[in-house]
């Protein structure tokens, strides 16, 4: 007898084939059959008629590294038809840390990936291991973080590595290669990565191509040097042999919205040379990260702590201002965006709860102060523990490099306080608006960019496609009603639409309800 039968759906293989009629039976955990019609019972039959039935979705970019071995809070991805997400985000994460680093990146990614107290792991194998033995709903693969590892050989210092730092260096994340990690991921905007020189990327890149690992990449820069960010990333690709993988594409403030088309020239014309590069995007037109992100990278050098310290010196500050209202030499989101765009998401205390929600011009006002000593005032009190959102683009532009063959969906998902709306809603958008609403991808391609794309970047093994002996990832939802609900002032709205979510095998959401206890492994 079959585990679950699938029968009288809409078979959308995650291939970019066109769908066809299939019954898909599983068993063990696998596909062990796909045809037109199956007649062998099942312990379950799911009725899919009208429905569509999808490889279950990857997201390329995500959050979770922490509150993932938490289902009540992390259900909210499974229910969105996400069945693997990759963690070790933008080069700042959970390990490898030592007894030393430990404590520095608990405090430093608070904002970012929450809070669980102190950790019992030191190595990317002892916290692999920690997910296995946790209740994890869906699959989980790891890229060893450039920050993790730059701490372990030299602190958060800010200067540019010695050779011999930059061989220990490749040496770690060799290690954490070794141990699982299916690739690296640097965010060249956040410390202790903004530090590190070109040279110093390239050396450990060739140690991750040489295990086949991807090179996962938030670029020194998204707005207006763009264009050389690109290129020093293609140059990374090019001298280490590295296959590259752009973190949420976009560019930053509308001033700079001619640079999308240069940026997928850039891209085809590597691809042509035969370098390997893809990128992820989530469907909006706001981005979300830690909202010390704002400040110049220099007032990062040290830590938490020295930041702060900084911020509270009245002549530093006072420079710090000068330089969120001129400079070009950063990521500078105020000069981008301005302090209306940028909306403060979630804080560590409840006294400034009140704040969530609100831009930073407007807590200025209720503060009775400038926008910029209302955001240095409201990090000291959080002691550096606050997300922000901030809107940054137009949508045609984003539409314009979804349409990309080379374009992979990712969310960039943070939860906590009110999140950006990317949390629970951005695989049902892509289906909702991109696809069934404006056309600007087809159904089967949709589907490929949110699994088979995806599995062939992280070299998933019998992954992100429906097909015999492959494992049971799947999805089934109603393709005239799947939407998200989640919007920027109520985003923590459930998605509908999205009817049974298979993972390994087990069904995890059934008729929309999650199941929590979970069926999910770590890929390594």
């Amino acid at each position: 007898m079959l585990d679950i039968l699938i029968k009288n759906g809409y078979v959308v293989d995650g291939t970019n084939n066109p769908w066809t009629k299939l019954d898909v039976a599983i068993q063990n955990g696998k596909i062990v059959e796909m045809k037109k019609t199956i007649n062998d019972r099942a312990i379950k039959e799911i009725d899919a008629t009208g429905k569509v039935v999808s490889p279950g979705f990857i997201d390329t970019h995500v959050h979770s590294d922490l509150l993932c071995i938490y289902p009540e809070i992390h259900q909210i991805k499974l229910k969105q038809g996400v069945t693997t997400e990759l963690l070790g985000q933008d080069g700042i994460s959970v390990a490898p840390v030592n007894h030393n680093t430990k404590e520095l990146w608990q405090k430093q990614l608070k904002g970012l990936n929450g809070d669980i107290g102190d950790w019992d792991w030191l190595s990317v194998a002892d916290y692999l291991t920690h997910l296995r033995e946790s209740n994890i709903l869906g699959n989980m693969a790891y890229l060893v973080p450039h920050g993790n590892v730059r701490t372990l050989v030299m602190g958060f210092e800010k200067r540019e590595a010695t050779r011999q730092e930059m061989t220990e260096m490749r040496k770690h994340v060799e290690e954490g290669l070794e141990q699982g990690a299916l690739g690296f991921s640097s965010g060249l905007v956040y410390p202790p990565n903004v530090f590190s020189n070109t040279e110093e990327i390239i050396e450990i890149c060739k140690g991750v191509a040489e295990y086949d690992g991807c090179f996962v990449v938030h670029m020194r820069n998204e707005s207006f040097n763009i264009l050389e960010a690109v290129d020093e990333m293609i140059q990374v690709a090019i001298e280490s042999g590295v296959r590259l993988h752009l973190s949420h594409l976009k560019v930053i403030g509308v001033k700079n919205r001619q640079y999308y088309p240069q940026i997928i020239e850039k891209i085809e014309k590597a691809r042509s040379l035969g370098i390997e590069v893809t990128f992820d995007q989530y469907p909006y037109t706001a981005g979300s990260t830690v909202f010390n992100a704002i400040l110049p990278p220099w007032t990062h050098d040290g830590g938490t702590e020295e930041m702060l310290a900084r911020l509270k010196d009245p002549n530093t500050r006072k420079k710090i201002k000068y330089e969120l209202e001129e400079s070009r030499d950063f990521e500078n989101w105020v000069y981008n965006c301005g302090w209306e765009n940028i909306i403060v998401s979630s804080v560590g205390s409840d006294n400034n709860k009140k704040f969530e929600g609100k831009s930073v011009s407007e807590i200025a006002e209720l503060r009775e102060t400038t926008a910029a000593d209302a955001a240095f005032d409201l990090l000291i009190e959080e002691k550096g523990n606050i997300t922000m959102v901030v809107h940054w683009g137009l949508e045609e532009d984003m539409e314009s490099a979804m349409e990309s063959p080379y374009h992979i969906v990712g969310s960039d998902s943070i939860f906590g306080g009110k999140p950006h709306p990317r949390l629970s809603g951005t695989q049902p958008r892509v289906l909702s608006r991109y696809v069934r609403e404006k056309g600007i991808l087809r159904l089967e391609e949709a589907i490929h960019h949110m699994t088979g794309a995806a599995a062939q970047l992280l070299r998933l093994d019998k992954r992100g496609i429906l097909q015999k002996d492959y494992w049971a990832d799947v999805v089934v939802f109603d393709p005239d009603e799947v939407a998200d609900k989640s919007t920027y002032d109520e985003p923590n709205n459930e998605p509908v639409g999205i009817d049974y979510v298979i993972v390994n095998g087990q069904i995890c959401v059934e008729e929309g309800e999650c199941h929590l206890t979970g069926n999910g492994s770590v890929l390594a």
